[in-house]
């Protein structure tokens, strides 16, 4: 699969740059500034996911109304992040903590849509936070790097 080769060797060069960085708003404005919306990165991951969401190696499960799927497990070439892609219009999905904290790439399908009420670009939520992950005003792909992968579904 050479698209999904290249998709994780991106994320390798962004893992590189963010790992051992603390996950807060000043890291969430650097992604913005450096990797946002109008930046090639930005260009060329949203591109991989349409690609991966395509060819069937992304978003590959159903439940609740959400596509998701994780394409990659925490490991350390990616510096220790796992890789998850959502597909959500219109819906919120299950609440859940991020023990490590956990950073969102919002990549808006439908002009206008939002992620938690963020536009297209990063969102980072520092560790121990947690939320019950919302898309509105259309359909969002949703890319999340999780340290150590970890993540805590509420029951």
């Amino acid at each position: 699969m050479p698209h999904k080769a290249a998709f994780h060797q991106a994320l390798v060069d962004l893992t590189a740059q963010i790992a051992g960085r603390p996950l807060d708003s000043e890291l969430q404005d650097w992604l913005n500034q450096t990797h946002g919306p109008d930046s090639a990165a930005y260009a060329g991951l949203k591109a991989a996911c349409l690609v991966g969401v395509e060819e069937g190696w992304l978003c590959d499960r159903e439940g609740g109304g959400v596509r998701y799927g994780r394409v990659f497990k925490a490991d350390d070439a990616l510096h220790r992040f796992s890789v998850d892609v959502v597909d959500m219009q219109d819906i919120a999905g299950p609440h859940h903590s991020h023990p490590l904290g956990e950073i969102d790439l919002i990549m808006p399908l439908t002009a206008g849509a939002t992620f938690d009420g963020h536009p297209a670009g990063w969102c980072v939520y520092p560790p121990a936070s947690a939320h019950r992950p919302t898309v509105a005003q259309g359909r969002a792909l949703v890319l999340y790097l999780l340290p150590e992968g970890q993540i805590l579904f509420t029951r």
